[in-house]
């Protein structure tokens, strides 16, 4: 009885659930067809996507003219997309590879989804850098390859083309992680399948998975190495984006705190979006005995100590550019400056958004609600938008000669790209959502007897646990003689 969790802990699974019944629940939406709410969400996306593509079509055949750039602030509204679309992807690690390490039973409903969602945001990141090149035909100049201009190489002392070996390695390692995580689920579906077809499509996905005890050693030994790896990308990948300012000149940018104050940040926005996805997920899915209100209660938990770290943060900030008596440090994202000056509606946000919105998680009323989880959330990452873009704005707009100083205004293909890429970042998320397992049903069965909430009933009321199939035998034969005693 060791294994078993103790009576007054929430269960992780809720109803009746056999190990049958997960099977059926999570290969329901790949066999079975998509819901209302499945195709409501995903015309929305897909509109909000065609407009983005039309934008980024208009800007590479204008060029960045048609952005609000100037000679002045070459970096604004893309650059904040990056480094908030890298920021969404890092809670898909954290929850995958660091709570993997940790042995966090929780994760198990969320991860693969998290884990999703991290690819999917590091594509939409991606896209930035490549359409503000110009000419992102000439993209691959980025990688340090041989060319045909002689002696041309890349200049390793630059931090965006460190940003190029973070980005690329954290998508690689997220990628085999979240497939190899994927591998004994492929394989249920593919063992289900009907259509010939569909079958060949799974078998291949599968790489061969035949459920022996030799196939689940490599696969715990190889999901170790891998969150092993991933851990520490959690904490370099935002680091090195954090250096894309850090190592600048720039009063407000040449900050010793930005590394640890971007992971946190990154961490703080990525769990917003996993509570924002879940949220949409479990009704599009319905996977409601899943995805329960501990697992939201627990993401919550840590979004109120990241949100208290960046707080903290930016009190650091505030106090530094007071202190320093520099009348460049006045007019730097957090200071006096910035909340007087023409962005002051845009810091006014970002406190609002990121300081007060996340304390009223502090309450266990709204901390274990769905709908505030899933407006907080939101907010919160309205606000980690609003950091960003007051981080890369400000900073540019006020520079050391008032001839430089100017004021950013974005321009509707700006707008258009940034919306453009919410929604093909959705669109993937939702066809992922009817093609592949959307929980790791392989790994919610293994914590079924200790977390699930059949077998927490059973053993209150002091019956033994035999296997969930047997047991649920047993009740259908106990409720036919009982029918039959009726007759």
């Amino acid at each position: 009885m060791s294994h078993y969790e103790a009576p007054i802990r929430e269960p992780l699974v809720l109803g009746d659930k056999t190990y049958h019944d997960i099977t059926e629940d999570i290969a329901k939406p790949i066999e079975g067809k998509a819901n209302k709410n499945w195709y409501m969400a995903f015309y929305i996306s897909l509109a909000a996507m065609l407009w983005g593509f039309g934008c980024i079509f208009y800007t590479v055949g204008t060029g960045i003219g048609v952005w609000g750039l100037s000679k002045n602030i070459g970096w604004a509204w893309d650059i904040t997309n990056f480094v908030w679309w890298v920021g969404i992807g890092h809670a898909g690690t954290l929850i995958s590879a660091v709570l993997l390490l940790f042995r966090q039973k929780w994760r198990m409903a969320i991860n693969r989804s998290a884990e999703a969602m991290t690819i999917f945001a590091v594509f939409q990141a991606g896209l930035f850098p490549i359409i503000h090149m110009g000419r992102p035909w000439n993209g691959y100049w980025v990688l340090p390859i041989p060319n045909q201009f002689g002696s041309l190489w890349v200049n390793f002392n630059s931090p965006l083309l460190w940003d190029v070996f973070a980005i690329s390695t954290y998508l690689s390692v997220s990628l085999v992680f979240w497939w190899t995580g994927l591998l004994p689920d492929f394989a249920m579906i593919r063992d289900r399948a009907v259509k010939p077809f569909q079958k060949k499509i799974y078998a291949l996905l599968s790489f061969g998975w035949s459920g022996r005890a030799k196939d689940w050693q490599r696969f715990e030994e190889v999901s170790l190495v891998l969150a092993g790896l991933a851990t520490p990308l959690v904490l370099s990948v935002h680091t090195i984006v954090s250096m894309d300012f850090a190592t600048s000149i720039n009063p407000g940018w040449h900050s010793t705190i930005f590394p640890p104050y971007f992971v946190a940040g990154a961490i703080f926005s990525g769990f917003a979006m996993v509570q924002t996805l879940l949220g949409i997920m479990r009704k599009v899915t319905n996977m409601e005995d899943y995805i329960t209100r501990l697992h939201v209660e627990y993401m919550n938990i840590v979004i109120i100590l990241t949100g208290g770290i960046v707080a903290v943060a930016y009190a650091t900030e505030f106090f530094i550019a007071w202190y320093t008596g520099s009348p460049y440090e006045y007019y730097t994202y957090l200071s006096v400056g910035a909340a007087t000056g023409p962005y002051a509606w845009a810091f006014y946000s970002l406190l609002f958004f990121n300081i007060l919105t996340p304390q009223l998680l502090w309450f266990k009323k709204i901390r274990r609600s769905f709908i505030w989880s899933f407006i907080i959330s939101i907010f919160i990452n309205i606000g980690m938008w609003f950091e960003r873009f007051d981080i890369i704005a400000i900073v540019l707009s006020k520079g050391h000669l008032p001839s430089t100083w100017w004021r950013f205004e974005p321009t509707f293909v700006d707008v258009g790209i940034f919306i453009g890429t919410i929604g093909f970042f959705f669109v993937l998320f939702l066809l992922y959502a009817r093609t592949f397992p959307v929980i790791a049903q392989a790994e919610v069965k293994t914590i079924l007897k200790s977390s699930g909430e059949f077998y927490k009933k059973r053993r209150e009321q002091g019956i033994p646990t035999k296997p969930a199939i047997v047991v649920a035998k047993a009740a259908v034969k106990k409720e036919d003689s009982d029918n039959n005693l009726n007759e």
